[in-house]
């Protein structure tokens, strides 16, 4: 006889464990979200759900149980222990999916989880009492917040005390600032407690203790559609498998049935929608400061107040402690000069000045410049990268020249955690969120994209890749180097690959491209962004003089200056043209290659001038591109350990534990290949690593001498500011370092910024839900209301003025150190020409109001709905 409401206890039971989550402890976002999600179901979902259930099965009482099996069975395959909504259990005898997932879908791995946003792979702590070797511990995980992302921390434990029974008390937390567990230390204080314990007896406490749950959280992209299709599915497997006659009442049952579960399925989904909502709201820039080199103060009023400044000895420390000044250095030698008026210490030159040692003057600073993000040679972005994607792609849409990304491998060495035997599914969501971005905002029409990869993904990826970008080519370059290491079972791998996906349209081959006078021209810009115009990029405009006759190129002229409209036109002199980049609309456009590159184009060959096939007054003008890489490269230099771990402990000295550094000349060479021909690319990577990418742009701009190219770095890790922050103020002071100290290098002029992003993890533990009853729509049911309609969010952050119908905002009552300029640059997509205290204008002329910005741009920050 089945016990009455067996199934009801246990289909309860579960979806109270589900709408819950894990029961973690803590202080963190995600740990405020479970208690919202526990009252509003306590509250709310479950005395409703009773309800209608009831009201349901009054037509058949009997029906009950096997509703509530039924409803068991479907829920327990969709939901994970962290309360994420997947593919969680698909036994192969479950044949769900055989009806709708054909052939040309990957049905073994990646439609498990492609619907979803991968966030992050953390453990479960909870506090726990262990015994090893008869001493008894209790680890206290109580204060201990959950990780932002998924940066690689160590677990640090302090000991606190002894309490009854003899019981060892330990702090748990995430390791911040390199912070370590002191074994040492703590068994000397234990050892005053009067027992006796070995370091290896307490190591295997602290492996049983971290031996907890590890679990990948994910959230769906758009819940109620996923469950509702798998519902149907599922119950068209159940009506039409084996032979079942179906009566009336048969019929009106699986119908409540499915009543109930999409019931169910609305109300659940509203939690992941408001996750969606967050995951993907933009995102406030926090935390900004600036580094420039001496030489961009040079003469400027504000050198004299930063030499002057209470906080310059700040500054000389650290310049000191990265290894650029002596003992022996006096602030005086910044300004001497020699007999000549040149500088008497030039080297000091490209010190690296930050400003966040100088804050109240730092306006006065960035006043120097005309235009001031033009004016940047790179960004460093302290984010999860998938946020920072997010926030970034208005800015720099179809900017970005070349992406190159080093992801976590999945490999042994390097691996992201992952609980589920689906890890290279979640290594694939994780790319296929980050690289949507490029395919959809970010890449332009010349634009590549380079991820560095190694066996165990890279057939994963290629077909991805191909998957995402259908219009592109998809190659693989073998990097081959020595061996590293000691080789398991006598094999050692001697190669990673390079995944590269060109335009099938690149001129990566030997492929003649045509220009004639009439219509937009293959050499020349399109599109509506500002760098495709002169007002953009004026040093990419200017002209080309070309027999009329024979369609030799004779030279070119200098771009005319800035604001200046009365350039010459027409002809140079008899018989030689001048061809200036416009379009069929007579608009001011730039060619594809700035001025200094167009002239090593033509004296090497790469661009020569021909007579059209329509005679003389047609001049075509053919480019020549030569393969700059093979699909083969074999060479010692892209060796990581010499040229990538060695390199390092160069530039920081024994102290340098950043682990798996890519080699410089990997990057540098794969880069190269992409941006030779352009003096001004903007290369972003989303995996910056230990840098190696800005190192690699600078040390291509210091080669070229006159090049512009700028870098875009989004890293998560402590290593952030650490060693990528650090590196590109040695890689700017010196290009050669023994043991952490210069060593009579050259330096290159350089300025960048850098910032952190406000973080998923920040908003959920910021924002405001009611704690009251749940919001009744009088025109909804609770099942499709919005739950959230009426919560605060982030709206502590502004004031009302009713009378002067105004809002005003207040960021700091947020965050103390909000960067509003950047943050509506970014919202706007709009360059910075100029900040002031008072507003930012853009490159457009267009001034926003940093004192009481517009409410509307405002609004998407604070309140989402």
């Amino acid at each position: 006889m089945v016990e009455t409401k067996k199934f009801e206890k246990q289909f309860f039971t579960a979806l109270r464990d589900i709408f819950v989550g894990a029961k973690v402890e803590g202080d963190s976002g995600y740990v405020n979200l479970m208690r919202i999600k526990s009252r509003y179901y306590e509250q709310g979902v479950f005395p409703q759900l009773h309800k209608d259930i009831n009201a349901a099965l009054l037509p058949f009482p009997d029906f009950r149980e096997e509703l509530f099996d039924k409803l068991y069975t479907f829920f327990q395959r969709y939901f994970s222990e962290s309360g994420s909504i997947y593919f969680r259990y698909t036994a192969l005898h479950q044949n769900v999916y055989e009806k709708v997932y054909t052939d040309d879908r990957d049905v073994i791995l990646f439609w498990k989880t492609h619907m979803l946003y991968y966030v992050k792979t953390d453990r479960i702590f909870t506090s726990l009492n262990v015994e090893v070797d008869g001493a008894k511990f209790f680890f206290d995980a109580g204060r201990m917040m959950l990780k932002k992302s998924n940066e690689k921390r160590e677990v640090v434990y302090t000991f606190r005390k002894m309490q009854e029974e003899e019981t060892l008390v330990f702090d748990v937390a995430y390791s911040e600032k390199g912070k370590t567990s002191k074994i040492d230390d703590m068994l000397k204080e234990i050892k005053k407690t009067g027992l006796k314990l070995s370091d290896e007896t307490l190591n295997k406490a602290f492996r049983v203790f971290e031996k907890q749950s590890e679990v990948d959280y994910f959230i769906n992209k758009n819940a109620r559609a996923f469950l509702q299709e798998q519902f149907d599915l599922w119950m068209y497997q159940y009506l039409f498998s084996g032979q079942n006659i179906w009566g009336a009442e048969r019929l009106a049952q699986l119908q409540a049935l499915k009543s109930i579960a999409f019931k169910v399925i609305d109300f659940i989904s509203q939690f992941e929608d408001e996750l969606v909502k967050i995951w993907n709201k933009p995102k406030f820039v926090r935390n900004s400061h600036y580094v420039l080199t001496l030489d961009k103060l040079a003469g400027s009023p504000v050198l004299e107040k930063l030499l002057a400044h209470p906080n310059l000895p700040q500054q000389v420390q650290e310049w000191r402690d990265l290894g650029m000044i002596g003992e022996d250095f006096q602030v005086e030698m910044l300004t001497q000069k020699d007999l000549t008026g040149a500088p008497l210490y030039p080297q000091y030159q490209y010190l690296p000045v930050d400003t966040r040692y100088f804050i109240d003057i730092e306006l006065k600073i960035l006043g120097l410049f005309d235009d001031l993000d033009a004016s940047l040679d790179g960004w460093l972005v302290h984010s999860e990268n998938y946020q920072a994607l997010n926030s970034l792609v208005h800015k720099y849409r179809e900017r970005i020249k070349c992406i190159y990304i080093d992801p976590p491998y999945n490999a042994d060495g390097s691996e992201i955690l992952y609980v589920n035997t689906y890890r290279s599914a979640s290594w694939l969501t994780l790319i296929e969120n980050r690289i949507s971005f490029l395919s959809n905002y970010l890449l332009n029409e010349e634009s590549a994209l380079i991820i560095a990869v190694d066996d165990f993904e890279m057939a994963n990826a290629v077909e991805l890749l191909k998957n995402k970008f259908p219009d592109y080519d998809v190659n693989v370059i073998v990097v081959n180097h020595h061996p590293q290491g000691s080789p398991k079972a006598n094999i050692s791998r001697t190669h990673e690959y390079a995944i590269l996906v060109t335009p099938k349209t690149a001129d990566f081959v030997r492929v003649p491209r045509k220009l004639d006078k009439s219509n937009e021209r293959p050499f020349m810009r399109s599109g509506t962004a500002g760098n495709n115009f002169r007002y953009g990029r004026p040093n990419s405009f200017y002209a080309l003089l070309v027999d009329e006759q024979t369609g030799e190129i004779n030279g070119i002229e200098k771009p005319p200056e800035k604001g200046d409209n009365d350039y010459p036109k027409g002809f140079s002199k008899e018989g030689y043209l001048r061809i200036y980049p416009f379009d069929g609309k007579n608009q001011e456009r730039v060619w594809r290659k700035s001025y200094t590159s167009a002239v090593k184009a033509i004296h090497n060959g790469s661009i020569v001038g021909r007579i059209g096939k329509k005679g003389p007054t047609v001049i075509e003008l053919v480019s020549i591109e030569r393969v700059k890489a093979t699909s083969n490269w074999f060479d010692s230099k892209y060796n990581a350990g010499t040229h990538g771990t060695a390199l390092l402990t160069n530039l920081f000295g024994q102290s340098n534990s950043f682990a798996y550094p890519k080699s410089l000349n990997s990057v540098t060479d794969i880069v190269d290949a992409i941006v030779y021909d352009d003096n001004e690319a903007i290369i972003l990577d989303f995996f910056a690593g230990s840098g190696t990418t800005a190192h690699s742009v600078m040390k291509l701009n210091r080669e070229d001498g006159e090049s512009n190219r700028k870098y875009i770095l989004v890293e998560l890790g402590e290593h952030f500011k650490t060693v990528i922050l650090p590196r590109i103020k040695k890689v700017a002071f010196s290009d050669t370092w023994e043991n952490g100290q210069a060593s009579s290098g050259k330096g290159i002029s350089h300025f960048l910024k850098y910032f952190d992003l406000e973080q998923y993890e920040d908003v959920l533990g910021r924002a405001h839900y009611a704690d009251a009853d749940l919001f009744h729509n009088p025109y909804e049911d609770p099942y499709h209301s919005y739950i959230f309609l009426r919560d605060l969010k982030l709206l502590d952050s502004i004031e009302i003025d009713a009378d002067q119908n105004k809002v005003h905002f207040h960021p700091e009552r947020l965050y103390p150190d909000i960067d509003l300029a950047e943050t509506l640059s970014q919202r706007c997509g709009k360059w910075i020409k100029r900040i002031t205290a008072e507003y930012v204008e853009f490159q457009d002329g267009e001034k926003v109001s940093l004192i009481n910005p517009d409410w509307q741009l405002i609004k998407p920050l604070v309140w989402w709905q």
